[in-house]
């Protein structure tokens, strides 16, 4: 029934399925892997069903002129696609999928480069360097994290310094910035340094690895 409908409903038709390589999901019996044995007696279905679309938007944004039609940049892998036989709560068996999302950066080169100054050990203040594209919209409001480098999110710093209030010096190729010795942590590790931009909400720059 819905694979004759996805050939004649046009919203239907983008919507990719995996293969059904799970028993019908409907209908059970209550608290049992036992299809329908009221009077009704259904035929088992597959009722429970999982579609996906990726939504193309390299095809918008190519009609404001901004990235070119082919460029993919979104992609989605359907790693596994299977029911549950052993919750029983109700006449159906509930379906999951993982999926694997793949997403290409919007642009190629970094707004914002980084680096750490020299060797960082928590017994001096350190520096970081840092330099920007002509275009890039500052804010007071940015500021440097340092960040182990397994980190997950933007709030995972373990310090920060201000790119404003914390300078201690500029030029036209780059700025300086300082974190103090005590914000340093004593136990090392291997580090990142994130650029976070007020404005787009977002980190844009970050450094190689580095050891402290």
């Amino acid at each position: 029934q819905l694979n004759m409908a996805k050939k004649k409903e046009a919203f239907l038709k983008e919507f990719k399925e995996g293969p059904l390589q799970f028993k019908p999901t409907y209908k059970f019996d209550l608290y049992s892997e036992v299809y329908d044995t009221s009077e009704k007696k259904r035929k088992p279905a597959w009722t429970d069903r999982i579609l996906w679309k990726v939504k193309n938007l390299s095809e918008v944004a190519s009609k404001e002129g901004e990235f070119p039609e082919e460029e993919n940049l979104v992609s989605v892998t359907l790693n596994n696609y299977v029911s549950h036989m052993n919750y029983g709560i109700s006449d159906h068996k509930p379906v999951t999928g993982t999926f694997k999302l793949e997403m290409k950066p919007l642009v190629s080169d970094p707004l914002v480069t980084l680096s750490p100054e020299g060797e960082w050990s928590a017994e001096r203040d350190v520096f970081i360097r840092y330099s920007t594209v002509p275009e890039f919209p500052s804010s007071a409001w940015d500021w440097i994290g340092l960040f182990q480098v397994t980190f997950r999110h933007a709030n995972d710093y373990v310090t920060y310094a201000w790119v404003e209030d914390d300078e201690i010096s500029s030029n036209k190729e780059s700025k300086q910035v300082y974190i103090g010795a005590s914000e340093i942590p004593k136990t090392g590790g291997e580090f990142l340094l994130c650029y976070y931009s007020n404005n787009l909400q977002s980190i844009v720059g970050i450094s190689e690895p580095f050891q402290v």
